[in-house]
């Protein structure tokens, strides 16, 4: 099962892919969308959409992962979120996937182990998790842990089932 975990962010988003196989979890690409300064908000939103379409026909994942909403300090950078989260999940559905949403807490856990991890703990996980050697952006990274946090409920469900 190919996985799409999407990291929504107003300046950058992340996507990251990963598939399982047998019991292994592999790197299936990844990267992040961003846009050159000034690009209205409206422009950006747009062409998230239009990218992670795009990513998906590309790749066909099976289904797609994303970081739910949580609650910050800053009501405006929240708001522009969430509108970015709105784009995400409207690509996802048209495109045919089911979508699944994770808390950061639930993603660290699942990932590092520790709900309040560090951004770099996050990576450096992924990293070992994934087996690379390459440089990810923390946006990628993100991305990347939102998919194996989705693999890994998915096989506590099946776990549950039995």
């Amino acid at each position: 099962m190919l996985v799409l975990g999407v990291d929504p962010g107003s300046l950058v988003t992340g996507y990251g892919l990963v598939r399982k196989e047998d019991k292994r979890l592999i790197y299936g690409g990844g990267g992040k969308i961003s846009f050159p300064h000034p690009c209205p908000f409206s422009e950006r939103v747009h062409r998230i959409f239009g990218s992670l379409v795009e990513i998906i026909q590309a790749h066909h994942p099976d289904e797609m992962s994303i970081e739910d909403i949580f609650f910050a300090k800053n009501v405006k950078s929240a708001l522009k979120i969430g509108h970015v989260r709105g784009a995400a999940l409207v690509a996802a559905i048209q495109c045919g996937l089911k979508v699944f949403e994770y808390t950061p807490l639930q993603i660290k856990q699942s990932v590092v182990g520790y709900g309040r991890a560090s951004k770099d703990q996050v990576r450096a996980m992924v990293k070992l998790i994934l087996n690379l050697d390459i440089q990810l952006s923390l946006d990628t990274a993100d991305a990347l842990a939102i998919a194996i946090c989705h693999h890994n409920w998915v096989r506590l469900e099946d776990t549950l089932d039995v």
